[in-house]
């Protein structure tokens, strides 16, 4: 199996502005392997403008707020090798390129070589609700892939970290997956 990142991957539109999109970027040493589904607003941005920020950030909103659409305008700054933006919160990102494609009729490889890797902020350490929504976001990403009850398996699941260990920005995050999965008629857990 593959060594797999979660992150946020930031790609140029073509008006100029930043896609922002969460994707888990294989390591394929020496490159970073972004594999984005067909059809995409990233795969379409890599085809158009090959560079892309890989963004590496504990505030799990961003993920749950593009997966679920509740929110999408993250704050951006310009990239500092590339023409591109970054996260304003992440912690670190990496600048990339687009070395090589692997074509694919879902998912393309796009293997990427790093051009540049900055720090802004320090890491504090895990935290068990973080992780739960990461892991949620991706169910809710899939929930027209995946049988209901497995969703709701491991969602039951997952809500015990987040009763545990959430702070606001994790139950806002969770209160925005849970929504999108009631829309999609499912059935979320309860709060314990």
């Amino acid at each position: 199996m593959p060594f797999i990142r979660e992150s946020i991957v930031t790609t140029l539109n073509a008006d100029g502005s930043a896609h922002v999109a969460p994707l888990g970027v294989i390591v394929e040493h020496p490159h970073l392997v972004i594999a984005p589904f067909h059809p995409s607003t990233t795969l379409e941005n890599l085809r158009r403008h090959p560079f892309a920020c890989v963004n590496y950030a504990t505030d799990v909103r961003v993920f749950a707020g593009c997966v679920s659409r509740r929110r999408r305008d993250w704050p951006v700054v310009a990239a500092e090798r590339i023409q591109g933006w970054r996260l304003a919160c992440a912690l670190t990102h990496e600048e990339v390129e687009v070395a090589a494609v692997i074509e694919d009729a879902e998912r393309p490889r796009f293997q990427c070589a790093s051009i540049h890797h900055a720090t802004h902020a320090p890491f504090a350490g895990f935290n068990r609700a973080q992780a739960a929504v990461i892991e949620a976001a991706i169910l809710v990403s899939r929930l027209h892939m995946l049988p209901a009850a497995k969703v709701e398996a491991e969602l039951a699941y997952l809500q015990i970290a987040i009763d545990k260990t959430a702070g606001d920005e994790e139950r806002e995050a969770w209160a925005w997956l849970m929504a999108k999965v009631a829309e999609a008629g499912g059935t979320p857990p309860s709060a314990c």
